[in-house]
């Protein structure tokens, strides 16, 4: 995931998301997020995660935007079609806002001075223009296409599953480099983290001991085109390691599980997993600790009245 270039990426969240946010900005990133904008060296597909809006892979970057107007001078697109976008998410003091009016100015400015034909409808290449702590980028532009969004509208879906927003931010959070890594959802229920973790690339199997549930998650994850293992069994059964597990505590009226049978489900994860991410709506934190874990992250989830916690143990 790393490499010699940079990004700038922008990010959307609601105020009930704001911690989950943050809980996923500092594991694919490696940061602390103080605004909805970040400078990194880490590449990732915008699309991976439910918070990240664009990317802004840089080509160049100045001081003012008269630097920036001389440097795209260089671009040369022959016969391709371009189309300049100015990213409005920016670390500006609300004094300083740059109006709608003076965007179009500076997109038009900078499509101007370069070489090739303007397109705002369909172009070949799309640059976006930010500025960010005082100074000016300008490069390869890629827009988050939401597709966890497509994946809201599952063939088989209960009222107690996790939300898809949450599903995907578990499962960056949890794998945040999927090269190499093995994982596994042992509670998996109709596959929300599976359907996610699947479109991303990310090596994951499932497990859960109702039938009828592993028959759900099993037409989820065909309904979108993926494929993935969904076995039938008891968390006790699971005799393969693992390098990280997405853990959702069962709860609910579907779930009577005791605080005896919860405190099993952790060990039964802590024997095969090195790192696990625990989705609970209860504080469990004696009981991680006495499974053997250590809490390493965390944050809340809310929606609406409904709070969730995801906790990040190795």
């Amino acid at each position: 995931m790393n490499n010699t270039s940079q990004f700038i990426y922008t990010l959307a969240c609601s105020d009930d998301e704001s911690s989950l946010c943050s809980l996923e900005m500092r594991s694919l990133f490696g940061v602390e997020t103080e605004s909805l904008i970040i400078k990194s060296d880490v590449s990732i597909d915008p699309s991976r995660s439910p918070f990240v809006k664009e990317q802004i892979e840089i080509m160049y970057e100045g001081d003012t935007m008269n630097d920036i107007l001389k440097q795209v001078e260089d671009i040369v697109l022959n016969d391709s079609t371009f189309k300049v976008i100015f990213v409005k998410i920016n670390d500006l003091s609300p004094d300083d806002k740059i109006s709608y009016g003076d965007r179009r100015i500076i997109e038009r400015d900078l499509g101007i001075h370069i070489e090739g034909e303007a397109d705002v409808h369909n172009p070949d290449h799309v640059f976006g223009v930010v500025t960010l702590g005082g100074r000016w980028y300008f490069g390869k532009y890629r827009l988050n296409e939401a597709v966890w969004f497509l994946h809201m509208k599952k063939p088989r879906n209960y009222s107690i599953a996790l939300g898809t927003r949450l599903a995907r931010a578990a499962a960056n959070i949890a794998v945040p480099n999927p090269q190499g890594v093995k994982a596994i959802d042992p509670c998996c229920g109709i596959g929300t983290v599976l359907v996610e973790a699947l479109s991303m690339g990310i090596d994951i199997v499932g497990r859960d001991y109702n039938p009828q549930i592993v028959q759900g998650a099993r037409a989820n994850i065909a309904h979108f085109g993926y494929v993935g293992e969904v076995t039938y069994g008891d968390i006790a059964d699971v005799t393969e390691m693992y390098d990280v597990a997405i853990l959702d505590m069962p709860y609910n009226l579907f779930s009577s599980t005791t605080p005896e049978e919860q405190l099993s489900l952790l060990k039964h994860t802590r024997r095969f997993a090195s790192k696990v991410v625990i989705i609970t709506i209860e504080t469990i934190d004696d009981m991680i600790q006495e499974a053997g874990f250590t809490i390493i992250d965390r944050c809340v989830a809310k929606k609406r009245s409904f709070t969730r916690q995801v906790i990040v143990c190795n």
